[in-house]
């Protein structure tokens, strides 16, 4: 895995023996098992890791108003219950929330206006709640419906 991973070799000494992995990859999916020998005491942690992703149909970049599917994956294992998606969910009141028992969420006609930070929330079963974020980023005209621009004959205009 190298060198995608290291160790807080500062951090050691006062008993931390964290495993930093970045960027993270599907394939890293499982489960980890750390010890540690000092003097004769062996200390052991597992560690699962499982994985979240955001995935757009079609692909980056999303254009205004051409069909977007945003879906949202877990590798966790017990049953999905619900999928809640939050919109810009700290930015008062232009904050959106859908909630289904789908994973992924159809937005017909893309807009300016929902670009910005989507998080997908999964429930499943077990209590479990995993989340990830994903900025979504829109190309399109941001401005009014019927622009007009003038500019002085002789001048130049953008």
């Amino acid at each position: 895995m190298k060198p995608r991973v290291s160790l807080q070799d500062s951090a050691l000494r006062s008993g931390n023996f964290s495993l930093r992995i970045d960027p993270v990859w599907s394939k890293d999916v499982g489960l980890y098992e750390a010890w540690v020998k000092y003097n004769t005491e062996v200390h052991r942690c597992h560690v699962e890791l499982g994985i979240v992703t955001v995935t757009l149909s079609p692909p980056n970049p999303v254009i205004e108003n051409e069909l977007l599917l945003m879906s949202c994956n877990s590798s966790h294992q017990a049953s999905l219950v619900e999928t809640c998606w939050f919109h810009n969910e700290h930015l008062g009141p232009t904050s959106r929330t859908f909630c289904s028992l789908s994973r992924a969420l159809s937005l017909l006609h893309p807009a300016m206006n929902d670009a910005g930070s989507w998080r997908c929330q999964l429930r499943y079963s077990d209590k479990e709640i995993i989340s990830a974020t994903y900025n979504l980023q829109i190309l399109g005209f941001d401005g009014p419906t019927n622009p007009v621009a003038y500019a002085a004959a002789g001048s130049a205009a953008d």
